[in-house]
């Protein structure tokens, strides 16, 4: 985070002239006030953890297969090389790589063929299978490929493609030649680190061990230059949170998903660019409530190469991805049947969703440039209560809690130092930071869900009002104009924040969402609501 290079200059442009000056202000210092945690380093699994795993992974009963699939399309020699490494050196080994490549020419085959050769690799047609794959859909590859670990298994299938028609109708042409448990996918100029699919593997028994199939799984991932010699920018994520999710796509790499349900979704075209952002958008949607079906796995597993052409380095260089992601969640709400509109925040590839209709005594715009205005409770029967920040002297004092050991990785100041850490019962996430800043990764600006929210600054559908009066022992009131609580009606010197964690408890447990809103915040000095008002 901050570093100073010609990627982030370009975006320090960029955002000016989407956002003006006085917003670009607060974005660069806030940026120079990253500058000043410790570096970040990437630190790899010992060898001995390695080790470890390629020897016990059959004793502790991990089954997975994995197929990878990787859309080629003119890919560096040494990136490509590098990719195909990156699976070699896997601690796990029940895996295929398929590569379905869209080069015009046969660079790409070229460079596999004198690389590797065919006694590695498979060249097949469309359609194809090979020994190697049926054994891996089988399940009997264990022993074989433990004791030999020399890759003359051929789990590598190049699937030469007659056209190039986009990266979403590519990755369709690969889906039938996918025989893994689940499919992983992986862009043609990034790597897994060497524990990615044992890590999957273990997560996936762990969770069958609990009763769980998991639909699909993530982790975190970082970024590294050209030539692998830095790694920076790690992106912590939080486990699965709907509407984060309907934020950006936070969950993107490493992702595997069951091959049943990725090829029933498929990949839509006119998505190109935010393909994995749709898919992730509908499966989640075809989850429903089984969220503990959706796996996070609190480690980086991958790195997201930077370079001139890519969207990590220069966002600009793939704006239709963009517009292509808040299409994608458009559809997604139209789907639904929720009367809402996405819309983007002053922040390149991050969404809003504006809820059509009003809000008893106030007006349907957007604040913040996020754009949540509008009855959400119309729209939304799983929002019980809709919370927002509380605001004094400037700074973040209240808002979104964190129940007791929940895991808040790089979610409050400063735990970016680390990436770890669990709050204390009732610690408010993004507090102490200042109103302008976006925080990280522009989390304290997003509309998310929350485990439990400050009751000072809260909205509770109708339905759930006894229930708050059950919890607080007082009754329901708005202030005027409103539909927020009247938190003057609380007794003085009560437990705010336990108070708010248990509402928040008993709101889940009857099934309700706590939909966190940053920008209906309310400040404390003066009495009311505050917020930039943008109007579209």
């Amino acid at each position: 985070m901050g570093r100073i290079n010609r990627a982030n200059l370009k975006k320090t442009i960029y955002y000016m002239k989407r956002n003006g000056i006085r917003r670009t202000w607060y974005a660069v210092l806030e940026r120079l006030e990253e500058r000043k945690l410790p570096s970040y380093v990437w630190m790899p699994p010992t060898d001995a953890e390695l080790n470890a795993q390629r020897e016990g992974w059959e004793r502790e009963g991990l089954a997975a297969t994995f197929s990878i699939l990787v859309p080629a399309y003119r890919t560096k020699p040494e990136y490509l090389m590098e990719l195909v490494e990156s699976l070699r050196c896997q601690t796990y080994p029940r895996w295929e790589l398929i590569l379905a490549d869209a080069t015009e020419d046969d660079s790409v085959e070229q460079v596999l063929r004198e690389s590797l050769g065919p006694g590695v690799v498979d060249f097949c047609g469309m359609g194809q299978k090979d020994r190697g794959t049926e054994k891996l859909a089988q399940g009997s590859m264990g022993e074989e490929v433990a004791a030999s670990f020399g890759f003359s298994d051929r789990r590598i299938r190049y699937v030469r493609l007659e056209r190039n028609a986009g990266i979403a109708e590519n990755t369709n042409q690969a889906l039938p030649c996918a025989t893994g448990d689940y499919i992983g996918l992986l862009d043609h100029d990034d790597v897994l680190t060497p524990d990615a699919l044992y890590e999957m593997a273990a997560a996936i028994r762990q969770a069958q061990e609990a009763g769980t199939e998991p639909a699909f799984l993530y982790s975190d991932e970082d970024k590294c230059n050209s030539d692998r010699t830095e790694y920076f920018e790690p992106h912590w994520k939080e486990d699965f949170n709907f509407d984060l999710l309907l934020s950006n796509n936070y969950i993107c790499h490493f992702l595997v998903m069951k091959r049943e349900l990725m090829r029933e979704l498929g990949f839509r075209p006119e998505y190109d660019g935010a393909q994995d952002y749709d898919l992730v958008l509908r499966a989640a949607a075809s989850v429903g409530n089984r969220e503990q079906a959706i796996l996070h796995i609190p480690k980086i597993l991958y790195h997201w190469r930077c370079h001139p052409g890519s969207t990590a380095e220069n966002p600009e260089s793939k704006r239709h991805a963009y517009e292509a992601g808040r299409r994608a969640l458009q559809d997604f709400a139209d789907r639904q049947g929720w009367a809402a509109k996405a819309v983007d925040t002053p922040h390149v590839g991050f969404y809003g969703l504006r809820y059509e209709g009003k809000l008893s005594g106030s007006a349907n715009l957007s604040v913040s440039g996020i754009s949540t205005s509008g009855n959400i409770f119309d729209s939304r029967t799983d929002v019980g209560a809709i919370a927002g920040r509380i605001i004094q002297r400037g700074r973040v004092v209240g808002g979104r809690l964190a129940e007791a050991g929940e895991q808040v990785k790089a979610v409050l100041p400063g735990a970016v130092r680390s990436g770890t850490g669990t709050a204390e019962a009732g610690e408010v996430f993004y507090e102490k930071l200042p109103i302008h800043y976006s925080g990280y990764l522009h989390r304290a600006v997003l509309s998310q869900d929350a485990a439990a929210a400050d009751i000072r600054n809260i909205r509770v559908r109708p339905e759930c009002r006894e229930l708050f009066r059950q919890i607080t022992g007082v009754t329901y009131r708005t202030l005027p104009g409103t539909d927020r609580f009247d938190a003057s009606l609380l007794p003085e010197g009560c437990d705010i924040r336990g108070i708010s964690l248990e509402f928040g408890r008993a709101l889940r447990a009857a099934g309700y969402r706590i939909l966190y809103v940053p920008e209906k915040s309310y400040d404390m000095e003066v009495g009311r609501s505050c917020g930039i008002v943008i109007k579209h």
